[in-house]
């Protein structure tokens, strides 16, 4: 087990949504190319996430090609959740540091991921009520073509 992995085996879950792995684990050796067609991320966004730390070491070949393994996917899974939810970069990349730096940085870890939590449910309470007055607009629109439709003389 590396670093990026380390946590209590009581709350593991995957992070994996995506139905699985192409490979199972032993035979997890993926190019740059293949983990691009997995995620959808581009190569240049892969390289630039190991270059500001938000991805762990990647292994590389004899020959300085890197090799993803079904960890560094379940990894990218989480990335893109958290890039989902609007955690800015900073904040990802000093939780993968934490992740990195073991098992003692669990509390500061909590702490990061209820904050954004929190800011997160904000964020969803703000979309509903955007979302109630698009679906009022909506009526409004609706119940006006259909009493024009009513009393158009054709």
């Amino acid at each position: 087990m590396t670093v990026m992995e380390s946590a209590p085996v009581k709350a593991r879950k995957s992070c994996a949504g995506r139905g699985g792995h192409p490979r199972p684990t032993g035979q997890d050796r993926y190019s740059i190319s293949e983990v691009v067609a997995h995620t959808g991320l581009t190569a240049h966004t892969l390289r630039w996430y190991e270059r500001i730390g938000l991805m762990p070491h990647v292994d590389r070949t004899h020959t300085g090609q890197r090799r993803f393994t079904n960890r560094d996917l379940d990894w990218l899974d989480l990335v893109g959740k958290l890039r989902l939810t609007g955690m800015p970069v900073a904040d990802m990349v000093r939780y993968a540091e934490l992740v990195r730096e073991g098992e003692h940085t669990f509390a500061e870890r909590e702490e990061l991921l209820t904050t954004h939590r929190e800011n997160v449910r904000e964020r969803i309470a703000e979309l509903r009520s955007t979302l109630e007055v698009l679906d009022f607009k909506i009526d409004v629109y609706a119940d006006a073509r259909r009493a024009s439709e009513r009393f158009d003389p054709v």
